[in-house]
């Protein structure tokens, strides 16, 4: 009597190698959803005009996240999804990453010594959306530079 044998499976091909498009300065940031949570990118801006975004965002936008004041260099710092950096190229600010993937969330007593809290991290509002960010930015400047312009 002869057995039947199942043929043998076929090979499943590997998958195809994880490659992420090339970010260009052209694009506008979005969020990055594929971030651990509580990862994150720090935009900095003059408090002058970090202070007119906030209270932009307030009033326009669905939610801002935590916003950190120093001091010590008079500078905002808004917190932005990570992979926010690879993208940002607002002039008159700088967003900065940690390790090629984000900074932390950490408390201000640790990780910004010379910082303390504008609006601080809530569980409601982890982050807040660049596009918005990089709109409120732009209406400040232009608010900044008229009122500016009034004065002389």
């Amino acid at each position: 009597m002869l057995e039947a044998t199942a043929p043998a499976p076929k090979p499943v091909p590997p998958p195809p190698p994880l490659t992420s498009p090339a970010s260009t300065a052209q694009h506008r940031p979005t969020l990055d959803r594929s971030a651990p949570p509580g990862e994150c990118d720090l935009v900095t801006v003059p408090t002058r005009q970090g202070l007119e975004a906030v209270d932009i965002l307030r009033r326009g936008a669905p939610s801002v996240g935590p916003v950190l004041h120093d001091d010590s260099h008079d500078t905002l710092g808004f917190v932005v999804p990570a992979g926010t950096a690879d993208g940002w190229d607002l002039p008159g600010s700088a967003c900065t990453q940690t390790a090629g993937r984000g900074l932390p969330l950490a408390s201000p007593s640790t990780a910004y010594a010379k910082a303390g809290w504008l609006l601080p991290p809530t569980d409601g509002d982890p982050v807040t959306d660049p596009a918005a960010l990089r709109a409120a930015l732009g209406e400040a400047a232009r608010m900044i530079a008229a009122a500016d312009g009034c004065r002389e």
